[in-house]
């Protein structure tokens, strides 16, 4: 029997994981333009209304990469850098690295089934 389905499951699990991931570091990236635009500017009535909300986005995308990897999707490098970077940022930079290090798993996969 082949490995293939069993591979292609977990390969699903992975990419879902991931597709969260990107989904709320890209809403948590957009919350923090502004936040930090605000800080900037000298506007601090937005880090009250903004600040909460971006650290619950911070929080999820944590939670997100170290439930992947607890989960053995990935390594605690993951959550590492979520942490170091402060959310948004370490979340897309980690999407990328996981989802080519897929790819290039998936590849000659597919070669060998053609």
């Amino acid at each position: 029997m082949s490995s293939a389905p069993i591979a292609s499951v977990a390969s699903a699990a992975v990419r879902r994981q991931l597709h969260w991931v990107a989904i709320v570091a890209i809403l948590d990236f957009v919350l923090l333009v502004p936040l930090a635009g605000g800080a900037l500017t000298g506007h601090h009535q937005l880090a009250r209304s903004l600040g909460p909300i971006h650290g619950i986005g911070f929080i999820v995308e944590l939670f997100l990469a170290v439930r992947g990897a607890t989960s053995r999707f990935w390594g605690w490098w993951f959550p590492a850098i979520v942490l170091v970077t402060g959310g948004p940022l370490g979340a897309l930079i980690g999407h990328r690295v996981v989802s080519s290090q897929l790819s290039a798993a998936e590849a000659p996969a597919t070669r060998e089934v053609a």
